[in-house]
């Protein structure tokens, strides 16, 4: 695994030019869900289709010759991003959910945000060993959340390839130097 990689970064410090409007359509709400945090809302992006279909096509465009057989999306902003770029892949798509929302046999994982503690649960059976697995949220701060993803779909013996996340919250990040990380850009707040 490698560390945290941005687009920017990937393409030598020449920045995308689809990424100005994907940043400037993301509305950030203070004190959301609670005081002190600065939410970023991408449903006002959602209401853009072509700035929501770039950001989407920046993703499969990085994983399509990786081999990538099942997208893993974590609930629920995951579930925006991770069905079209499973299609786009000719990939499945696996929903991650918060506990109680699935039927039938699931695995859990407990983790730590930045503004309390929450689970995740898949269905048994759902991603198979051996397959090559990618994880997509909307953001990315404290790492609470993927590294749960990650620990579900280890156990079942997947290969997580990456984590990507359309927003990375570096002043938060406090994933392990081993866990990598894709995200379009860093969104720091002043």
């Amino acid at each position: 695994m490698k560390e945290v990689v941005m687009l920017e970064e990937e393409n030598g410090g020449v920045a995308d030019p689809r990424l100005q409007a994907i940043k400037a359509a993301i509305r950030v709400v203070p004190h959301f869900p609670k005081p002190g945090i600065m939410f970023n809302d991408i449903t006002t992006m959602l209401l853009r289709p072509k700035v929501f279909k770039d950001a989407v096509e920046i993703f499969v465009d990085r994983y399509r010759d990786m081999s990538i057989s099942a997208v893993a999306g974590v609930e629920a902003r995951g579930f925006i991003f991770g069905p079209p770029i499973a299609l786009a892949l000719g990939a499945k798509f696996i929903p991650l959910r918060k506990p109680k929302k699935l039927p039938g046999e699931v695995i859990s994982e407990s983790y730590v945000l930045e503004y309390g503690t929450d689970s995740l649960e898949m269905h048994v059976g759902a991603a198979q060993p051996g397959e090559r697995v990618i994880i997509i949220d909307d953001l990315v701060a404290t790492g609470g959340t993927l590294c749960a993803a990650i620990n579900l779909l280890e156990r079942v013996g997947a290969d997580v390839v990456e984590c990507a996340c359309l927003i990375g919250l570096p002043k938060f990040k406090v994933l392990s130097p081993n866990d990598y990380c894709y995200f379009i850009f860093n969104f720091i707040h002043s």
